[in-house]
């Protein structure tokens, strides 16, 4: 009796313990063959035999490595960008997201890393600045006036103007990010003190109150530094103004900038924080003329 009582309840476990365990996968279905397809998207020929490549996030560069230890930089069109010589036994390479820093490592393990920039074409015509009208080096500033990190950056500018009272000017390029909803009134704001001839005083009334801007502490700022009121309220939102708005806003997308504050000397970008490296861009200008 015991036996049999013992072989049940084996039994009866071995079944629980098979429904207990999971079901077998279900096969998937083979796929047919014609399921796969692909297109060509650019087909063009690299000027070096290659050892490596890499291509920016935003997929408009190509860096490649070549057997000649030189790097070539090319748009993803395969217009060739330019040509960055590496040590002899250079066997990788990588980059940043955008193409900014080059990474290049060697046989003997040695690393190096470069700051990669290309000189943009700003338009600075008709855009206010401090400084000698004819430096030879302009520092261009996209800025937006309810962004709590440009006004910090103007004590920076004022010390690399000291340091550069001849060969410097510095350029303020409107950029409202859409972010901050009195950024871009604001920036109409400046634009109509310039109007007047004092942009830097309204520029300077309008950081001092970034964090409450609206309608009333801009008009407020404007009448505090003595403007035409009339004028000013008759300019604030003409077509004239937009359109200056506007151009600056376009510089600022051709130039790729998508952030402020946003700094360029002679169109190349500043990615060195501080006076140091400001200077030091400022510094290989000068060495050009």
């Amino acid at each position: 009796m015991k036996k049999t009582l013992a072989l049940s309840c084996l039994l009866l476990l071995s079944g629980q313990i098979a429904l207990a365990q999971p079901p077998a996968p279900e096969q998937q279905p083979a796929a047919k063959p014609d399921a796969l397809s692909w297109t060509v998207m650019q087909n063009w020929k690299t000027e070096a035999k290659p050892l490596d490549f890499v291509q920016s996030l935003d997929g408009r560069m190509v860096f490649i490595l070549g057997e000649d230890s030189k790097v070539y930089l090319y748009s993803a069109e395969g217009q060739k960008l330019g040509v960055i010589p590496a040590d002899p036994g250079t066997i990788a390479l990588d980059i940043a997201p955008r193409g900014e820093m080059l990474y290049l490592v060697d046989k003997n393990g040695a690393y190096k890393a470069l700051d990669i920039s290309f000189a943009k074409d700003i338009d600075i015509s008709g855009s206010p600045f401090l400084g000698n009208e004819k430096a030879p080096v302009a520092l261009v500033v996209f800025s937006d006036f309810q962004c709590p990190f440009c006004s910090k950056v103007h004590p920076l500018l004022e010390e690399v103007m000291k340091k550069n009272p001849d060969t410097v000017k510095v350029v303020f390029k409107h950029m409202p990010l859409n972010m901050h909803q009195q950024a871009e009134p604001a920036a109409r704001a400046s634009i109509a003190a310039q109007e007047q001839g004092k942009f830097w005083q309204m520029h300077d009334a309008l950081f001092a109150i970034s964090s409450s801007l609206n309608p009333e502490t801009i008009e407020k700022a404007a009448a505090g530094i003595g403007l035409d009121m009339e004028k000013f309220k008759a300019d604030l939102n003409s077509p004239a103004i937009q359109e200056k708005l506007t151009k600056d806003m376009n510089a600022a997308r051709l130039a790729e900038v998508n952030g402020t504050p946003t700094l360029f000397v002679n169109g190349r970008r500043v990615n060195a924080a501080g006076v140091e490296g400001i200077q030091k861009m400022i510094d290989q200008e000068l060495s050009k003329k």
